[in-house]
C-alpha cells in the first residue's frame, strides 16, 4: 500500500496520450517525478511525440497500459471515459492493486454531437464503475472539473482562488492526491466523501460545457464561498 505522503520522487504512471494526460506528464516530470505514458501501443504517434520533447529529463517513458501500470506507483487514468474500463483492463487489474488510481475521466457521449450527454444516470457514475470494476485498486476522482490548464497550474486564474474536488473512498489515497493536488499548487481543495460523489463533479460537466460556450473560453473554475 502506498504510503499517503507524497514522496519527493516517485514513478507515475498516464494512461492516455491527449491534452490532460500530456500536460499532467509535463507537469510531473517538471516537479522531478519519473513518468510513463501509456497507450494501446507501444509505437503511439502521439506518444513518440511527447517521449521526443521530454526525452532530456531522463525521467520520461512511453508503453503499453500495461507497461505503464506495471511502472507507475500511482495512476492517473486520462483516457476518453468511453474508453475508459476497456483501457483499464488493458493495464490489467494486477498492475492497479493496490495503487493509488486518480480517475480524471468523464462519461461523455458524443454519439448526437454536440454538446455531449452522459451516458451514466443519476444514480451511477463513472467513478463508481471504474472502483466497482477494479475493486483492488485505489480510485480518487479528481481533475475532471476544469481544463487542462487548471489542473497543473491553477494560479493562473485568481491567483488560485478556486477549488479542486475529489472522492474515493480510501482515506490515505485521497490524503496523498490532495498532497499531489498541492505540490501542483492547488490552495483550496474539498473532499467531498466517497466514491457515489463522483456522480456530482461528473453531472456538472453539462454546465462546464455551457459555461465554455458562454464565456468563449475554458479558463474559468469554480469557488465555494462560505460564511
Amino acid at each position: 500500500m502506498v504510503d499517503a505522503t507524497l514522496a519527493s520522487t516517485m514513478k507515475f504512471a498516464i494512461l492516455g496520450t491527449g491534452t490532460v494526460g500530456t500536460t499532467i506528464a509535463n507537469k510531473l516530470l517538471a516537479l522531478g517525478h519519473d513518468v510513463m505514458l501509456g497507450s494501446r501501443t507501444k509505437d503511439n504517434a502521439k506518444a513518440l511525440e511527447w517521449h521526443k520533447g521530454s526525452a532530456a529529463s531522463g525521467r520520461a517513458h512511453v508503453g503499453t497500459f500495461a507497461d505503464a501500470a506495471a511502472f507507475g506507483e500511482v495512476v492517473f487514468n486520462c483516457t476518453l471515459g468511453s474508453a475508459t474500463i476497456e483501457a483499464l483492463s488493458l493495464a490489467g487489474a494486477g498492475n492497479l492493486e493496490g495503487k493509488v488510481l486518480i480517475d480524471t475521466s468523464n462519461p461523455l457521449d458524443f454519439s448526437k454531437g454536440m454538446p455531449p450527454s452522459l451516458f451514466t444516470s443519476s444514480e451511477d457514475s463513472l467513478g463508481e464503475r471504474v472502483q466497482k470494476a477494479f475493486a483492488s485498486a485505489r480510485v480518487v476522482k479528481a481533475f475532471n472539473t476544469m481544463s487542462a490548464p487548471l489542473m497543473v497550474e491553477p494560479q493562473q486564474l485568481a491567483d488560485g482562488q478556486h477549488d479542486a474536488f475529489i472522492c474515493g473512498n480510501d482515506a490515505a489515497a485521497k490524503e496523498q492526491v490532495q498532497s499531489l493536488l498541492r505540490s501542483f499548487g492547488w490552495k483550496h481543495i474539498i473532499d467531498l466523501g466517497d466514491i457515489t460523489a463522483a456522480r456530482a463533479t461528473e453531472h456538472y460537466l453539462p454546465l462546464w460545457l455551457r459555461l465554455w460556450g458562454a464565456c468563449k473560453t475554458h479558463m474559468f473554475s469554480v469557488h465555494v464561498v462560505r460564511s
